[in-house]
């Protein structure tokens, strides 16, 4: 296995794939052109002095919280650390990273998706700055991101946090003063932050603790202590996260203050931890044997149905993952010719905007010409990326020969949009969560991992596939034979959650399937999924009825009070008016004191409330007990984040992509006998 030269600083391994909302992946390929990536160390990363060096100076505590510590823990956290979620949560995360790590932006919607699993009560998030030393920008990102720490808190940090990974190529001095003012800094107070240079040794700091630990990749987290390393898919962290809890509550009801839990649950932890293994040891970790059902259908192939392994490929022309595997492909298809099949699976991800108008193009290349334009397509779009705006999808129609008309007509209508949905239903059917994914012969392997991994896979195939035609299995009806005893998708969660007859609703009153909808007005990925519940609306009609619940989530101060402002304008306008506030509320979320007091008294005036009512109920709270009912019938149906779904007892957690609620929709239409 290859070692960087600087051996301290390396990539975490993405040999995982994290899920939406939504995706990333894991790989043990060398970036071309860029850097090698190497495999971080397995096992418990321990050996942190709780006697280090204390930063110097005057501590710098955020501007919205007071001053706590958990040094005695060995992987130490404090108030001067950036935090999400509450200070006695029994599950804390200490995550190692930087802003121009692309397997630090990749997994990110798995930690999204953490957040709203278990909400900020049960998981606290703790960042910790890991700069690499060949990334130039990201020792600047870390001490601007310190800054607004300093000067906006939590909340301004986070902020800045999410516009810099989603913002990941623009890093630079003129961006991070645009995101600290969109944080909701002061621009001058900021440079002032910035030219003092105190947020350097917090920086420091951050990676000598690193190095202390055992993290030798980005990302890597500590879960109450026990190692995770990688852009991991979210079922890595479920596991360690759940055992956690369970360790975690049984402390508490032990006598443990809630406050110590971390401090207490890492120590242990430490003492526990088996002997580190040898970093090669860690690709061999990925579930490769079991063997997933996962149907060809009607999507594109290349290479013969008499094949003896098919390779099915979840991908998306707007990842620069996916394109980076396309020379390992190539090189698969010269080594083995007809004794491999490639079938493509669109899994157009949902921050890559213009990975869906590609795939358009692909599937209308196929419409007119074949399965060879389709390949002839694929091979184009990846060759133009990251140029998939318009214009570029015309010219490689215009070159390609396609009728150009056609295809802005095929991208502008969604033409293809039932075969994507069909294809993301079958990736999360077999949990593939994240770009690029394979399945060969039904065996997972997950990101763009080197030839030589594909390799093993197929060549162990190869030799199942002869001993299964020697013995009279057709050879156009291996993969058949395969998927036979294939495991299929895992039964969708449930969840017991009785209807409240005052609650805002609307659809038809009596649709036989009700989604019940429980959300928060200041949480961000309850704004996120707006638009697949408005899909869901217009699609399914008169056959569903969507019912508000209200979530105001801790950690979301104005949530409560604009959560009593919408059902005032429910008593007051019914569903319209719920509904009309419930969309200003989103509509302007991320603005400054947008959810305060007086900007609801705006939003009231706007609609032509009557404001002596409105201000009666507000100021006595007349709503507050119907939003805690709510609130308490989420909590125990073990509902703790947001937004959550329950489709007649079918539950979805976070906002999930459209083909998520389908899903669970057919299948609640189905049971109920109405089609």
């Amino acid at each position: 296995m290859s070692k960087d030269k600087d051996k301290d600083h390396k990539h975490a391994p993405e040999a995982k794939q994290p899920s939406f909302e939504g995706g990333g992946m894991n790989t043990g390929v060398a970036l071309i052109g860029f850097i090698l990536c190497f495999i971080a160390g397995a096992g418990l990363m321990w050996a942190y002095d709780t006697n280090r060096n204390r930063q110097g100076g005057a501590a710098v505590i955020p501007a919205d919280g007071a001053s706590w510590s958990d040094d005695e823990s060995p992987v130490p956290v404090s108030s001067k650390d950036p935090t999400w979620g509450s200070r006695s949560a029994p599950v804390t995360i200490v995550i190692f990273s930087e802003f121009q790590c692309p397997f630090c932006s990749r997994v990110e919607p798995t930690l999204d998706q953490v957040k709203t699993t278990y909400g900020a009560d049960k998981v606290r998030f703790v960042w910790k700055n890991e700069p690499l030393s060949f990334h130039d920008k990201a020792k600047p990102a870390a001490e601007a991101a310190q800054a607004v720490f300093a000067l906006k808190g939590n909340d301004g940090f986070w902020k800045f946090h999410d516009t810099a990974f989603k913002n990941q190529s623009a890093l630079s001095a003129e961006s991070y003063e645009k995101w600290a003012v969109a944080a909701g800094a002061d621009l001058a107070k900021f440079k002032s932050e910035l030219a003092s240079k105190k947020h350097q040794k917090k920086v420091d700091d951050d990676h000598a603790l690193a190095q202390k630990a055992g993290v030798n990749g980005t990302p890597a987290f500590f879960i109450n202590g026990v190692s995770l390393s990688g852009a991991q898919p979210f079922d890595k962290f479920k596991t360690v996260i759940d055992e956690e809890l369970k360790k975690a509550n049984a402390k508490i009801a032990s006598g443990t203050p809630k406050d110590r839990v971390y401090v207490v649950m890492s120590q242990e932890n430490k003492k526990n931890a088996p002997p580190a293994k040898e970093e090669e040891e860690e690709g061999e970790k990925e579930d490769t044997k079991t063997v997933w059902k996962v149907p060809v259908g009607n999507s594109p192939q290349h290479g013969p149905a008499t094949a003896a392994v098919t390779i099915m490929e979840f991908s998306d022309f707007q990842c620069p993952y996916c394109k980076r595997v396309g020379p390992t492909m190539k090189g698969l298809k010269e080594k083995y010719g007809d004794k491999i099949r490639l079938v493509w699976k669109n899994e157009p991800l949902p921050f890559h905007p213009r990975a869906e108008p590609a795939a358009q193009l692909a599937l209308e290349a196929r419409a007119q010409k074949g399965e060879k334009a389709f390949w002839d397509a694929h091979d184009r779009l990846f060759e133009s990326q990251p140029k998939l705006e318009d214009a570029d999808l015309e010219k490689i129609a215009g070159d390609m020969g396609l009728n150009v008309e056609k295809v802005k007509a095929a991208i502008k209508d969604h033409k293809f949009k039932k075969d994507i949905d069909a294809d993301m239903e079958v990736a999360d059917d077999v949990q593939a969560s994240g770009t690029p994914h394979y399945f060969i012969n039904g065996r997972r392997l997950v990101g763009a991992q080197p030839q030589d991994k594909f390799e093993k896979i197929i060549d162990d195939e190869l030799k199942k596939v002869a001993d299964m035609v020697s013995k009279g299995t057709a050879a156009d009806k291996v993969y058949d034979a395969i998927m036979k005893d294939a495991k299929g998708a895992p039964e969708p969660e449930k969840k017991n959650v009785p209807l409240s007859p005052g609650s805002p609703w609307k659809g038809a009153a009596n649709a036989k399937v009700v989604i019940q909808e429980f959300s928060d007005f200041q949480c961000p990925f309850c704004a996120r999924v707006e638009p697949q519940l408005a899909e869901v609306m217009k699609n399914y009609g008169d056959k569903v009825k969507l019912v508000w619940r209200d979530k105001p989530l801790p950690m979301h101060p104005e949530a409560p009070l604009a959560a009593q402002a919408a059902r005032e304008a429910f008593k007051q306008k019914g569903p319209d008016g719920f509904w009309k506030m419930h969309d200003k509320l989103y509509s302007v979320q991320q603005k400054e004191g947008a959810l305060k007091r007086e900007a609801l008294d705006g939003y009231a005036k706007e609609m032509g409330l009557d404001m002596d009512k409105w201000k009666t109920a507000l100021d006595n709270g007349v709503h507050k007990a119907s939003v805690d009912a709510d609130d308490k019938a989420g909590t125990d149906a073990g509902i703790s984040g947001t937004p959550a779904f329950v489709i007649n007892g079918y539950f979805i957690s976070g906002a999930q992509p459209y083909p998520k609620f389908k899903k669970l929709i057919e299948r609640a239409l189905a049971e109920s006998g109405k089609n």
